[in-house]
């Protein structure tokens, strides 16, 4: 079984995993299209508020419903119009390829909402401090916000929306969650871009593109202008004016 899955069935992995998709819900919920595709995280439904029709997991789990790896996805250039990666990027052998691929697969103005550990924040320190711990999540490579940015940015993708979350100390047991909850609401207020994890939301741009769609006004004026006007027949009126019948 996947370590990261094992993780996140434990009390910290619950917590976290609560809060990824509360935001994640409402990120998803208003992303209309066709084909919306979760990569990794298999058996575990991150889409779940997404009305696109068709949905559907890869991964190498066999939970997957497509077996793929994310590098090397096995279909056609702009076919999706929607792409999650949950803490895949971290975790993947190859995050930049993926991404790339991400990009292709995407059709324009489609969308990619990905998850990740902060390295800038308690959790980071922690690794940090235990120089990268070989369990999870610690194994990781943390990737900083602002570096990820620039990788969409040199893909076209714009980042439109972003949030952080899980601000307490990385404390296993619940009863150590429970007593840092306060700093949740305190984070979102203070220090709001040292959350734990943060969820972030890009567009697939492309230059040059604009969307065709019928002029019907347009075409009604081009009508009235190309028909015959009416022979008119002027008159003399009560003050020697020419007006028209």
């Amino acid at each position: 079984m996947n370590r990261l899955h094992d993780w996140f069935a434990s009390e910290l992995g619950q917590h976290v995993l609560a809060a990824e998709r509360l935001r994640l819900d409402a990120m998803v919920s208003d992303i209309f299209g066709f084909n919306a595709m979760q990569v990794g995280f298999e058996g575990v439904d991150l889409l779940r508020a997404n009305r696109i029709p068709f949905r559907f997991t890869v991964g190498l789990e066999e939970a997957a419903e497509v077996r793929a790896d994310a590098r090397d996805l096995p279909f056609l250039t702009q076919s999706l119009d929607l792409v999650l990666l949950p803490h895949l990027l971290e975790f993947h052998a190859a995050p930049h390829q993926v991404l790339r691929e991400v990009e292709r697969v995407l059709m324009p103005e489609g969308h990619v909402v990905i998850t990740g550990f902060n390295p800038w924040s308690l959790w980071g320190l922690w690794r940090l401090l235990h120089h990268g711990a070989r369990s999870m999540p610690w194994c990781g490579r943390f990737i900083s916000l602002r570096r990820l940015k620039d990788w969409l940015a040199l893909l076209g993708l714009e980042v439109t929306a972003g949030q952080v979350c899980c601000y307490a100390p990385p404390m296993g047991r619940a009863g150590w969650v429970d007593r840092f909850r306060f700093l949740e609401a305190a984070g979102d207020r203070w220090w709001a871009l040292a959350g734990a994890v943060y969820v972030l939301q890009a567009k697939k741009r492309v230059r040059g593109m604009r969307l065709i769609t019928p002029r019907w006004n347009e075409k009604r004026v081009a009508e009235k202008a190309l028909a015959p006007a009416a022979h008119k027949i002027g008159h003399v009126g009560r003050m020697g004016l020419k007006e028209s019948a």
